[in-house]
């Protein structure tokens, strides 16, 4: 996929996290889908246009800008929630500076419930069963953060390993 919703650099793609990376494919499939809406309304206005005989008018010049302002101001909408949910997304350190980054998005301020599902997703998009477990049952921050959420995921996440 190519991604130009805004400027990434390979090292930047190379280092974000599962969560991360699927804020920027979606930010990215919101701005080709936006596009792509606006690309058909202009092409079908230009054959209505055409098809009055008012190729010389003013109308459809005035349709591309009308078009174009939409575009972007969609688009920094669409920019603006994603670099809102990458800072969400910064991967939490605990209070030891030493403890390893997660890379699912920490926000104590939400419910156990999306506390759970975020986490889930991120597991779950780690193909290899033995490297999720692993990685699962190292990951202190999920043991504080999901509280007693923390031993269901595990029994989930076993039983995708069988």
């Amino acid at each position: 996929m190519k991604f130009d919703v805004v400027e990434v650099t390979e090292d930047e793609l190379n280092n974000f996290t599962a969560v991360q990376m699927q804020l920027l494919r979606t930010a990215q499939k919101n701005k080709d889908e936006l596009v792509h809406k606006m690309e058909k309304e202009l092409a079908l206005f230009k054959k209505l246009v055409y098809t009055d005989d008012m190729k010389e008018s003013s109308l459809l010049a005035q349709k591309q800008a009308e078009l174009q302002d939409e575009l972007d101001y969609q688009l920094a909408i669409i920019v603006e929630q994603y670099e809102y949910g990458m800072n969400l997304s910064e991967p939490f350190i605990p209070e030891n500076p030493d403890a390893e980054k997660v890379g699912y998005m920490v926000d104590y301020s939400l419910p156990y419930t999306d506390r759970y599902s975020i986490v889930k997703e991120y597991y779950l998009s780690i193909s290899d069963p033995t490297e999720r477990m692993n990685l699962y049952l190292a990951d202190e921050v999920a043991k504080d953060y999901l509280s007693s959420y923390y031993r269901t995921l595990l029994n989930v996440l076993q039983s995708y390993s069988r």
